[in-house]
């Protein structure tokens, strides 16, 4: 079974091919161009040097936020295109899961935090039961000092925000902040494609036309059209 999977909920994009005993291929990329720019060149890519063609696809995973709300729009739509067109199921995968899944078997409880700016961060708190991973805190946005008050013991944080923020959870949590390599600290399309596969296989995919992003929040452009519309 050939599972795409496409991440895009921060600025390091990732798209992977993955089987049940290969991750074939993945491209990923941090750089200052946007998802719209680069992500269909990036399957084509990653299809192309594979050899294996869109037909070949048994489903697809994708990554539903929290995270950049433009990336996740960019995502979601290419992923429903490419379903619509092969009529492949999509599994969605939260983003925090798959970054609490680069740390399997993890002794301690993960901690994945990404960026939701205005002084908050999006996180959740996972533990891992003989690889599988159960989750002990919802997904939330939250300020840091809260977060903080949550954790009770050794804990490993990861995401772009546990290296934003490194100084001050060591201020807050002392001893209980570790910290994951710099290598888990993306979530990874080839995660992604794990996760969706094993979705699929037990049958829950996801329903294509009822499929959003995860914000956790509303968007800016959002708020900011009602309280227009609001005012006198």
């Amino acid at each position: 079974m050939y599972i795409l999977g496409i991440e895009t909920s921060t600025k390091t994009g990732s798209v992977a091919i993955a089987t049940e005993d290969h991750i074939i291929a993945m491209y990923t990329l941090n750089i200052e161009v946007t998802h719209s720019e680069r992500l269909m060149s990036t399957i084509d890519r990653v299809l192309s040097d594979t050899g294996i063609a869109m037909s070949d696809i048994d489903g697809f995973g994708v990554a539903i936020g929290p995270g950049s709300f433009t990336g996740l729009r960019i995502g979601l739509a290419t992923v429903k295109g490419l379903a619509f067109a092969t009529g492949k199921p999509v599994a969605a995968v939260p983003t925090l899961r798959a970054l609490a899944w680069n740390l399997p078997f993890s002794a301690y409880p993960v901690c994945p935090m990404l960026d939701a700016r205005k002084s908050e961060i999006y996180t959740a708190i996972f533990r891992s039961d003989a690889g599988t991973l159960v989750q002990l805190m919802p997904e939330r946005a939250m300020a840091l000092s809260l977060l903080a008050a949550e954790i009770t013991g050794p804990t490993v944080f990861t995401g772009e925000a546990a290296k934003q923020h490194e100084g001050e959870l060591l201020k807050l949590c002392g001893a209980n902040a570790l910290f994951a390599p710099l290598s888990a600290m993306v979530p990874s399309a080839a995660g992604i494609a794990e996760l969706a596969r094993a979705m699929i296989i037990q049958g829950a995919p996801s329903d294509i036309e009822n499929l959003h992003p995860l914000y956790l929040r509303r968007p800016e452009a959002e708020v900011a059209w009602e309280k227009k519309q609001l005012s006198p």
